[in-house]
């Protein structure tokens, strides 16, 4: 499985769990069992699921007039994936990491949800 194809499957489980509060172990089991064994695509979900506090914390550090609670799904799911990617996984390149997420918001959310996730992103690796 290609990189950007992990992250957008990341993308769909990690939505899942936002979305739908189900036991979290069971879903991420689940959904990682569907999938061929891809070893990034169980280190995104899972290094998310692991470190969603500081990553929120992060976020919420470079929101402006925007609280984590009142963002869209979409958004929040991207931001938490790339913000993983930049403050966990050195060896992506940053400009790759935020080139993906607005894709993945592109992709699934508004037109300006590409826009809004590459402002967030820039702010937080100043």
């Amino acid at each position: 499985m290609k990189r950007h194809e992990a992250r957008e499957k990341a993308f769909q489980i990690l939505f899942q769990l936002d979305m739908l509060e189900e036991d979290i172990e069971i879903t991420i089991q689940e959904r990682l069992d569907e999938e061929k064994k891809d070893d990034f695509l169980q280190m995104l979900v899972l290094g998310v699921v692991k470190e969603k506090q500081a990553i929120d914390e992060i976020i919420s550090s470079h929101l402006e007039k925007w609280s984590l609670q009142r963002l869209p799904s979409v958004e929040k799911t991207v931001l938490r994936i790339a913000t993983y990617e930049l403050k966990y996984m050195e060896d992506i390149p940053e400009n790759v990491s935020i080139n993906e997420a607005v894709n993945l918001a592109k992709m699934y959310g508004d037109e300006k949800s590409g826009k809004f996730v590459n402002g967030v992103l820039s702010k937080i690796i100043k």
